[in-house]
């Protein structure tokens, strides 16, 4: 457990680190950080706000374990957009716009941060193996699959993270598809056909592999769940299927899980949404029961939950729920932080940036995220 003075002096060493790369990372010992992103935009009265919540496991089981913020903002600033890729990116690098856009040609939007993320930070300051740093994304968020570095100089490739989602087990059942040689003509064919169209969704010629122990996880994944898609889990029950088996398998240190579901509501129906987010709810129960069942991270764990995003309040809208208009409630979001050496059933009550979580994350940690814009919640420890 973390005392006030042990966070403070945690942070003091942090402070005066510097980006140059070591020679020789220090080895990690210290609390393992499950980020959850309660994606997809969510508005706090379906989320945190009791009279109306559907998320009843993180209002009345885990709020009391941590500390609620209930009104963290996005800040409004020119050109600052309150969407899920860039609402990751500001919660991933502690800064707005640190990104560039990629997009023109592609056919959906593509963000690359040009900053350092919380992952490169944490493994260019400790010595800590790229898959017990985990990046969970959903299916239907493949422009989120290159948030696993930056494009900062002093960090980058060799500071990422590893990647868990569909996309990536597609390409290593392909690959493994076409190493065990079983398939000729036409079958053979779609195949190749299927790994380029994978490949080409990542348009950087550097992209690295999967790492050994990523391909074991995904070689477990195919065996119990096969090679036809219709077995696995679909959706955010995928994410939390993913990051269950990453606790047990990969034993990560940081782990990112992006939650996306609530965000189907733009066709229109408001059950999608809700019911989204209490899927989500039962996700989040899951991984902390997981989290309090394992001595490894029992009594070592912290969870940061909060959204990316916010939605708009108006009824009036032909679709409602949209969160593009630039409006209050679009950059209203919250956050939860609970575990090892945080403070219990207290609400923070004043207004906290969007840009706070990856400072206190870092600070967590026992490093500085030094390119971000805002300084860690010192209230939130105990």
């Amino acid at each position: 457990m973390f005392t006030r003075r042990q966070f403070n002096a945690g942070l003091g060493a942090a402070l005066a680190a510097t980006s140059a790369i070591p020679a020789r990372a220090a080895s990690y010992d210290g609390p393992n950080i499950i980020l959850v992103r309660f994606g997809g935009g969510v508005r706090r009265y379906e989320t945190i706000d009791p009279a109306g919540t559907y998320a009843p496991n993180l209002v009345n089981r885990l709020a009391p374990r941590g500390v609620m913020i209930p009104d963290m903002r996005i800040e409004q600033l020119d050109d600052v957009n309150t969407s899920h890729a860039e609402g990751t990116l500001n919660l991933l690098t502690g800064r707005y716009l640190a990104y560039r856009d990629l997009s023109s040609g592609l056919g959906i939007d593509r963000l690359e941060p040009t900053e350092p993320t919380l992952f490169e930070y944490l493994r260019q300051s400790f010595d800590i193996p790229s898959h017990q740093v985990l990046l969970v994304n959903g299916e239907d968020r493949p422009q989120e699959e290159f948030f696993t570095f930056g494009m900062n100089p002093h960090y980058g490739i060799s500071y990422r993270s590893e990647m868990l989602s569909l996309h990536r087990f597609k390409l290593f059942k392909v690959a493994q598809q076409l190493a065990e040689g079983a398939l000729t003509g036409d079958a053979r064919e779609k195949i190749i056909q299927q790994r380029d169209e994978l490949l080409a969704a990542d348009h950087r010629s550097f992209a690295p592999d999967q790492s050994p122990a990523i391909q074991a996880f995904w070689h477990d994944w195919r065996r119990d769940f096969g090679d036809s898609g219709l077995k696995n889990p679909r959706g955010d029950r995928l994410l939390t299927a993913l990051a269950i088996r990453a606790l047990g398998s990969l034993r990560p240190r940081l782990m990112m899980v992006n939650y996306q579901d609530p965000d189907y509501v733009h066709w229109g129906n408001a059950s999608h949404y809700t019911r989204a987010i209490s899927v989500i709810d039962e996700g989040l129960a899951q991984l902390v029961a997981n989290v309090d069942a394992d001595p490894y991270y029992r009594d070592n764990t912290v969870f940061v939950v909060t959204p990316d995003c916010g939605r708009d309040e108006n009824p009036l809208l032909d679709v409602p729920f949209q969160h593009h208009f630039n409006t209050r409630a679009a950059h209203e979001t919250w956050a939860l932080v609970f575990g090892a050496g945080i403070e219990k059933n207290r609400v923070l009550d004043r207004t906290i940036d969007q840009s706070a979580i990856a400072p206190t994350i870092a600070a967590l940690m026992g490093f500085k995220a030094h390119r971000s814009e805002n300084r860690p919640l010192a209230e939130v420890f105990a």
